[in-house]
Formats: C-alpha cells, sequence, structure tokens
C-alpha cells in the first residue's frame, strides 16, 4: 500500500506543472501532516519567488489545477499560501480496507540486505548488570523489526570471553576444584566465582616478595599464555567457564524474551587467531606505526589534548592485543564473511571515539568498502530517582536478574488486586508478562541515546505512557470479542466512517507501515512506541464514544468490530516488534 502522504506528491507535482508549466514540475512540494491523510503543502510559498507571484496567487492556480476526484473531500487555500488538503471518507475507508485485508497490516518488504546486529555482549564468569538492558533490548527490537521488513539479520551477541582475566579465573578454578559448591553457583551468581578470583589475584599482586612462580598472580599471567597459546587442557577449562557462562546467560535471556540464542555467540576468542594478522597486514600497508613499544594507528582528525595524535593501539608493548585488535577483525569479518550491507553496534554512547576509529582504520585498509555502513547505536544510562547512575545502595552495579524479578514482583501485587478471580497459574502467566513487558517498554521508549529513571512503580501502572497500558488495550478488545461470542482472526467486515472518532481511528491505524519502515531506517523503536501510545489513546476515545456491540445499526457493529479486531492485530504485532508479549486478560 502506498501512503496517501507520498501518493500526494506527484499530484501536485502535476497540477504544478499544469498552472506554471513543465519548468517548474521539477518542484518537490514540502507535506506537513497536521495529522495523518490531512496534509498542508507549501508548494506555493516555495515556487512564489521563482513565478514573481504572490504566493497565494500561486497556491489557487495549483489549486484549480490539482485533481483529486474522489480522493479529497476538501482543498483549500490557507494563510500566507498553504495548500490544505482534507481527505474524503470513502478513500480513508478504502486505503484501510486495504491495509485490513494485508495480513502484514501496511508493513512493506523491503530489498533484503545482510545485518549484522552487535548487541548484548556480557562478560564470562561475570554478572549481567543493568547497564547490559538496554544494549539487549534495544538490539533485539531492532533485530525483530528488521527481520520483519525482509532482512536477513545476524545476531552478533560479542561477549568478553578472551584475554587476561580468564588466567585468574581457571586458576581460581583449579584452586577451589571443578565440581565445587564455589564454580556451580556460575550458572546463577557469577559475580562471587569473579571476585573471589580478583581478590585472591589483588592480594598476590600486593604480597612480598612479588612475582615467584608460586604465586597466584604470577600463575594467573602464565596460565595467559598458556591459553592464548592453544594449551589443551588449559581450554578444557577455559571452555568449562563458558559453558556455566553460557547456562546463566540463558536464564537471562529467556527471562527478558530475548531473541539471543546459543548460536548468536561470536565473542572476542573466534578471532583471536586473525589478530597476529590484523596487525601484520596494517603495519605492512603503512597504516599501523611503533610508538613507545607498541603498534598504533595515527588517523586524521582524531586529536586529543594539546593537540596531540590520539593512538589506536592495536598491539600493546607487551605484545597483547586489546579491543581495537578483536574490533578491527570483527568489522572485517562481518564484511568479508557475513556480506554485511549495514553493520549495527549497539553499544554505549562513550564507546563513539573508538568505533569511528576502528572503522576509519578498517576503510584504510580495504576491510570496509564505502558500500557498506556501520551504525553506532548509541546507548545512554539508566539512572536512579536522584539521575545518579543506577546502582546498590552498596555502590556496585545493579543484578540484572534482580531487577527484572522485581518488576515481575510489583505486577504479581498488582495483577493480585485487580485480577484475584484469576487462577494462580494465570496471574502468574500475566505478572510475567507485565513486568517484563513494563521495563521494556520504559527502555523502549526513550529515545536510545537518551538517559532515563528507572522507577517500577511508574513502569507497571496501568495508565500513562507505560507497557501495561499498552497491553490492557489488546487484552480489552479480546474481552470485546469474548462478549460478542466472535473469533476477532475471522472479523472482515466492511470498514464504514461516520463518527469522528472512527476516522480518528482509521487514520491512526494506516501509519503503522510508515512508522514500521522509519523505526527500520533511522533504529529508532521509541517512535514505534510512540506511535502504539498514540493508537492506545485514539482507540480508548473510539470505545468510549462509539458503542461497539450495542451499535443501533449491524453494518455499524461489524464496521466497529472490524476496527477493533485490526487495533489487536496492529498492537499485537507493533508490541511484539518490540519483544513484548500481550496478554490474553488483564
Amino acid at each position: 500500500m502506498v501512503s496517501p502522504l507520498v501518493a500526494l506528491t506527484p499530484e501536485i507535482q502535476s497540477a504544478i506543472a499544469t498552472a506554471l508549466g513543465d519548468d517548474f514540475r521539477d518542484v518537490d512540494p514540502v507535506l506537513r501532516p497536521s495529522q495523518f491523510a490531512d496534509v498542508q503543502a507549501n508548494a506555493a510559498l516555495a515556487l512564489a519567488r521563482r513565478v514573481g507571484a504572490p504566493p497565494r496567487d500561486v497556491a489557487a492556480m495549483i489549486v484549480d489545477a490539482l485533481d483529486l476526484d474522489g480522493i479529497a473531500e476538501t482543498v483549500a487555500v490557507s494563510g500566507p499560501g498553504f495548500i490544505n488538503v482534507t481527505y474524503s471518507d470513502s478513500w480513508l475507508e478504502s486505503l484501510l480496507s486495504e491495509v485490513e485485508a494485508d495480513e502484514r497490516i501496511g508493513v512493506p518488504v523491503e530489498e533484503r540486505q545482510n545485518i549484522p546486529i552487535d548487541y548484548s555482549s556480557p562478560n564470562v564468569a561475570k554478572e549481567m548488570h543493568v547497564g547490559h538492558l538496554r544494549t539487549t533490548i534495544v538490539g533485539d527490537s531492532l533485530a525483530r523489526i528488521l527481520e520483519h521488513l525482509g532482512h536477513h539479520v545476524i545476531r552478533q551477541n560479542h561477549i568478553g570471553d578472551w584475554g587476561t582475566p580468564f588466567g585468574m579465573l581457571i586458576e581460581h578454578l583449579l584452586e577451589v576444584g571443578e565440581n565445587a559448591a564455589e564454580v556451580n553457583v556460575l550458572v546463577t551468581d557469577p559475580n562471587a566465582f569473579y571476585q573471589a578470583a580478583r581478590a585472591k589475584f589483588d592480594a598476590a599482586e600486593q604480597a612480598e616478595p612479588a612475582g615467584s612462580a608460586g604465586d597466584f598472580d604470577a600463575r594467573s599471567r602464565a596460565r595467559v599464555v598458556k591459553l592464548q597459546a592453544g594449551d589443551k587442557e588449559t581450554l578444557e577449562h577455559w571452555d568449562r567457564l563458558v559453558g556455566m557462562s553460557k547456562a546463566y546467560f540463558n536464564r537471562v535471556y529467556t527471562t527478558l524474551g530475548v531473541t539471543l540464542t546459543d548460536g548468536d555467540l561470536a565473542g572476542e576468542s573466534m578471532y583471536n587467531d586473525e589478530l597476529a594478522a590484523i596487525c601484520d597486514e596494517l603495519e605492512r600497508k603503512g597504516i599501523a606505526t611503533m610508538s613507545e613499544g607498541a603498534l598504533c594507528v595515527f588517523l586524521d582528525g582524531y586529536t586529543g589534548r594539546e593537540d596531540q595524535p590520539v593512538p589506536l593501539i592495536i598491539r600493546k608493548s607487551d605484545g597483547g592485543y586489546g579491543y581495537a585488535t578483536t574490533d578491527l577483525a570483527t568489522i572485517k569479518y562481518r564484511v568479508a564473511r557475513l556480506g554485511a550491507h549495514r553493520a549495527l553496534y549497539v553499544i554505549g554512547a562513550p564507546q563513539a571515539l573508538h568505533l569511528n576509529m576502528v572503522w576509519d582504520t578498517a576503510r584504510k585498509a580495504g576491510w570496509l568498502p564505502n558500500d557498506v555502513t556501520p551504525v553506532h547505536v548509541q546507548i545512554g544510562n539508566v539512572l536512579d530517582k536522584d539521575r545518579k547512575i543506577l546502582k546498590t545502595r552498596s555502590g556496585s552495579s545493579l543484578r540484572l536478574m534482580a531487577l527484572l524479578e522485581e518488576a515481575v514482583d510489583k505486577a504479581r501485587a498488582l495483577i493480585d488486586e485487580t485480577r484475584p478471580d484469576l487462577s494462580e497459574g494465570t496471574r502468574a502467566t500475566i505478572a510475567h508478562q507485565v513486568g517484563i513487558g513494563a521495563v521494556k517498554y520504559a527502555d523502549l521508549s526513550v529515545a536510545h541515546g537518551s538517559e532515563y529513571v528507572f522507577d517500577l512503580d511508574r513502569m507497571v501502572a496501568l495508565t500513562g505512557n507505560t507497557g501495561p497500558y499498552l497491553q490492557y488495550v489488546g487484552a480489552r478488545v479480546r474481552s470485546i470479542f469474548r462478549q460478542a461470542g466472535r473469533d476477532p482472526l475471522a472479523q472482515h467486515a466492511p470498514i464504514l466512517i461516520g463518527e469522528r472518532h472512527e476516522r480518528e481511528l482509521v487514520k491512526a491505524l494506516l501509519g503503522f507501515g510508515e512508522v514500521v519502515t522509519a523505526v527500520g531506517s533511522e533504529y529508532e523503536p521509541h517512535r514505534l512506541c510512540g506511535y502504539l501510545f498514540d493508537l492506545a489513546q485514539t482507540f480508548s476515545a473510539f470505545y468510549e464514544n462509539c458503542p461497539v456491540i450495542k451499535a443501533e445499526l449491524d453494518e455499524v457493529k461489524e464496521s466497529r468490530l472490524t476496527l477493533c479486531a485490526l487495533v489487536l492485530r496492529t498492537m499485537t504485532t507493533g508490541l511484539d516488534l518490540l519483544g513484548i508479549e500481550s496478554p490474553a486478560q488483564m
């Protein structure tokens, strides 16, 4: 289906050419929708100077030549020369009938692209904290939306599963024993294991005399060398740590309802064998040079204090590799092996400089061609009510699972209060759907680069711009159909506009495809959240002012049931694209 906003442009262009001559046909009218399907065009203002006539006169000439029979109810000149177009009810009815008959409810299928999306990216043997919440939720929503638009999305969970910390983790594993309870807790509380290993390492570093072969820190460093060299026994221990962390990650992802699986893991370790070659090629091409014992890339335009060049260190002075080397190998792999047309990195905003330097280096090396677009989907912080980074009272990062469990508990208290008539199992299911949906919506409804305050009481509220409010719309529509003894999926009566609130609802429903397309191109899930909230409010006004089951005429009743069914399809599809479930009842 073509958006009427887009469809209007050729009609105005044709009218311009008819009224003013073909020389003016190339003018692209600027359309300003006051509401969807009612537009204001300022073509006359743009043309007045070229034509040498007052804007209102030019607008009148265009209107006289404009042929919108069967489309517009009124066309009029207003203000200094605006052309106001109000579409007819019958045309809106026909447009929405097309949407209603479309299984994709107006969402187009785009030309297929390969799009790797890098998101979530927790560390092995560490607890996922609230800082991982936004990248996981935003990344998963973008993956769902781009897939729905017809693209081949390749989820890339770039976990931290390699490097120096694994020396101390493996040594700690060997000291406590692989079957110790402390090891098994990795599945539920990874931080305890990591912190115990770190405490040993730090204590050994500070001990006198330092550096003897038997010290924990020395053994840890030696273990890193064995790991990087591919020592079989060390790799087996490493694999055990990774395996237990996978179980923990999957527990979080299942609770959160995201689509990441073990098959999407693409950690730092998978690039280990490529890092030396990355450095050699950059040095051979003259892109990387030695500086103070380290191999660095210096790029034009990247300067720090006193205009000193900022280095991208790709091999440290001790011979080790860092994030820059791994990220260069990553973008090279995603272009050469995954055939990326676009590559999305859903990563914290402070990483912008690092990513840009990596991408510019990859372009110089010929690994990132100009027709491949890397995109940093910048993620802002989650704040507490005092607008500080959300942490525990002790100052440590807030555990993600603890936060999710608290959200479900809050929702459960609300459901127990409002629906005591439901069974225990049903209330538990709804509480999970509402609690997790509330957290996701609160996050996604804010521009991903912005900060937001985490307030569970507000998030789980059934009123206001919240996830539960949107979920309730779907539950309300299902309740209407239960009362009517109908199946919403089988409701396909002709759509009729007779009341103002019906027209507003029709116009709101027509906007879904356009919004989903915009989110897929701009990577802004909050636009879809805003659309769904507006749709929910428009439906509520319709429901309050337009009786459905008790409508006086059968054809009006059937039309309104069809509108309700389409609201349900749109709302559930939209929420699903955000990764939010739609409870059958609330």
